[in-house]
């Protein structure tokens, strides 16, 4: 038994050595993949699994039954050479990624796919051109700005590059830039202020601090804030330290990303926000289309009772992608690399966001719930305005 095991151990070393000394382009760039993946992806998997998911994805790009010599990675690097159309094999990669859960999330990326990734990010759209787009110049005053909207139709497109232009400070950042804004504002009465973040970006906290400060002198009764993470798509979660610190101090900790067993802690890198002492009363609104980064926000405030949350339980996207580079390329005119789930998300109660999402404290599902929120506020003024926004 001993020596049966001991000659199959030393066959399946030798067996590897011989591969590794003849791999071709195909093969090392197959074999960096599989590497990867065993060493970022989020959770555990075993050599099994995993070779397992590249002779599945080889048998779909072939339309043939192949077969594994060994379920690890010499068993995959042999099974490229049973691969005759070596074009097909980016697609058999990309499918392994595709197949690895959550389902979907992890691909094999173009060089234009991650450029295109690094835009959304960023909040850049290096189409647009909001000026012409509004028939103005870039001189325009805010005068002729609004007129052009007046005058326009009506489309998305229209819309967004007023939303863009008509402010000066997010017009500014734009000309330089290119960068959008994500937050838009309303001061609801003299009392509350609306708040409404769409993205998280890298400009965020910066253009969170400047609305903060633009109605801090408006009213002495300001005093209740609503913060709208509704429809929120997530984004730059490596700017969270710093954005979350004016909700809950610095120094403290914020959330947790959790790899392969292990988690990781996130403190706060900023302190309080002067501008943001004013408000006693803060509703945070969610719902199923706040996802990714806008969950962890909304876990962290309910986790330290910043403010009572209302609408409905966040979508569940709880993963963190990562781009990783790849040093060996099959193709002289295309650069692939790993777009691959590196890290889950975990909510307030320390349990993964990702398929549960975040619970609100207050569900518009619940007929009873303006009830509910009068009586944690005493205020009708509060359930009115909540009710009109959740209405448009």
């Amino acid at each position: 038994m001993l020596v049966a095991v001991g000659g199959l151990g030393w066959f399946l070393i030798n067996k590897q050595k011989s591969v590794n000394e003849s791999k071709d382009k195909y093969q090392e760039f197959v074999t960096e993949v599989y590497e990867k993946i065993q060493e970022n992806y989020w959770e555990k998997i075993s050599e099994a699994e995993l070779s397992n998911l590249f002779l599945l994805a080889a048998n779909k790009v072939t339309g043939k039954t192949l077969v594994l010599k060994s379920q690890d990675k010499a068993g995959v690097i042999m099974l490229i050479n049973d691969i005759e159309k070596k074009e097909d094999i980016p697609t058999m990669v990309d499918i392994v990624l595709a197949n690895l859960k959550p389902f979907g999330r992890s691909r094999l990326y173009s060089l234009k796919e991650e450029k295109s990734l690094v835009n959304t990010v960023n909040n850049v759209n290096p189409g647009s051109d909001y000026f012409s787009q509004l028939g103005v110049g870039k001189s325009a005053t805010d005068q002729e700005i609004a007129t052009a909207f007046e005058k326009s139709a009506k489309t998305p497109e229209i819309v967004q590059a007023y939303k863009v232009l008509k402010n000066a400070d997010s017009r500014k950042i734009y000309e330089i830039s290119g960068v959008e804004p994500t937050i838009e504002y309303k001061l609801l009465t003299p009392s509350i202020y609306y708040v409404h973040m769409t993205k998280f970006s890298p400009t965020s906290l910066e253009e969170f601090v400047r609305v903060m400060n633009k109605v801090n002198d408006k009213s002495a009764n300001l005093d209740t804030l609503i913060f709208d993470l509704r429809g929120n798509i997530g984004g730059a979660i490596d700017q969270l330290p710093w954005f979350l610190g004016p909700f809950i101090g610095f120094d403290n900790y914020a959330y947790q990303f959790y790899q392969q067993g292990k988690k990781d802690d996130f403190k706060t890198a900023t302190g309080w926000l002067d501008s943001m002492v004013r408000y006693k009363k803060v509703i945070i609104l969610i719902d199923e289309n706040s996802q990714s980064t806008a969950e962890v926000t909304a876990a962290v405030l309910k986790k330290y009772n910043v403010g009572v949350l209302v609408g409905n339980t966040t979508k569940g996207w709880g993963t963190i992608e990562k781009v990783f580079a790849l040093d060996h390329q099959i193709k002289d005119d295309e650069k692939f690399s790993l777009f691959l789930v590196h890290h889950i998300t975990l909510a307030d109660d320390g349990q993964p966001i990702e398929g549960r999402g975040v619970s609100p404290h207050i569900s518009i599902k619940d007929p009873n719930w303006k009830k509910e929120l009068q009586s944690r506020f005493g205020s009708s003024e509060i359930v009115s305005e909540v009710v009109k926004i959740l209405s448009q």
